[in-house]
């Protein structure tokens, strides 16, 4: 049906090495991986650039490939290998973060079915956003859709503008309307065609892209539909810091 396919880069500003992190037990890279097989996907493949994430997953079962060391994103190490294993042009592949180790695996299955079903190059997800404080964040990525449900643009601003709403309307007074905003807040998880990856290498990168910082305008600068598949809340926070870390360790003692 489709691939699933984990870039765990060993190298992080913030957690050196976080793919190799211990969560009750087990490396986080391999906990990621454990979810993804429990999606629909008939094959699971991490993507790495180090030899004991290589040396881990094959300890636990995991089938893992070894990428090239200097690939500036997640998104250029899966092309590497989508072309190593040959799959067709239209073979959907998923991309799932290698610091997700509590990501939902239907959540995978609806990003993948969004690209089965349709004839766009990529899917993601999307959720309403609840309240303002989060429409007004720069952190939270929204996005603004085409009436058939395909993104007509990513940022960090709030979009779309509720200009009567907010017009007149203070940082503070924004904050306290009673009227939830009407925006939706972008989630990273995507599925690709093979066909994009292979294209989206030689794609040079686009002003958009570089201004808001958001790697994903630079498919839509250069033409490539992008369907958003509605979910309908957030999905539980990835590991980013030492304090995320251990709310994920907390939630697997608990479990466990």
């Amino acid at each position: 049906m489709f691939k699933a396919v984990i870039p765990a880069r060993f190298a992080s500003t913030r957690l050196p090495g976080k793919p190799l992190a211990d969560i009750a037990g087990k490396p986080m890279v391999v906990r990621v991986a454990e979810r993804a097989l429990l999606s629909k996907a008939d094959e699971v493949i991490v993507a790495t650039d180090h030899e004991d994430i290589l040396k881990a997953c094959a300890a636990h079962g995991i089938k893992a490939m070894m990428t090239r060391s200097d690939w500036p994103t997640g998104t250029d190490r899966i092309a590497e290998v989508a072309a190593k294993q040959a799959w067709a042009d239209g073979q959907v592949v998923v991309n799932v973060q290698g610091d997700e180790p509590l990501i939902d695996p239907e959540v995978i299955n609806q990003v993948a079915l969004a690209l089965l079903q349709g004839d766009q190059a990529i899917s993601t997800c999307a959720h309403p956003i609840h309240d303002w404080a989060d429409f007004m964040n720069p952190n939270v990525v929204k996005i603004a859709l085409q009436e058939n449900g395909n993104a007509l643009y990513f940022s960090r601003a709030p979009i779309p503008y509720p200009r009567d709403t907010l017009a007149g309307q203070s940082a503070q007074q924004i904050l306290e309307l009673p009227l939830k905003p009407t925006g939706f807040r972008h989630v990273g998880l995507y599925a690709y065609r093979t066909h994009f990856l292979r294209h989206y290498q030689n794609l040079p990168p686009a002003q958009i892209e570089q201004l808001e910082s958001l790697e994903q305008l630079r498919a839509l600068a250069h033409g490539f539909q992008i369907k958003v598949c509605m979910i309908q809340d957030a999905p539980a926070a990835g590991v980013d810091t030492p304090e995320d870390l251990e709310r994920v360790r907390a939630h697997f003692m608990h479990r466990e």
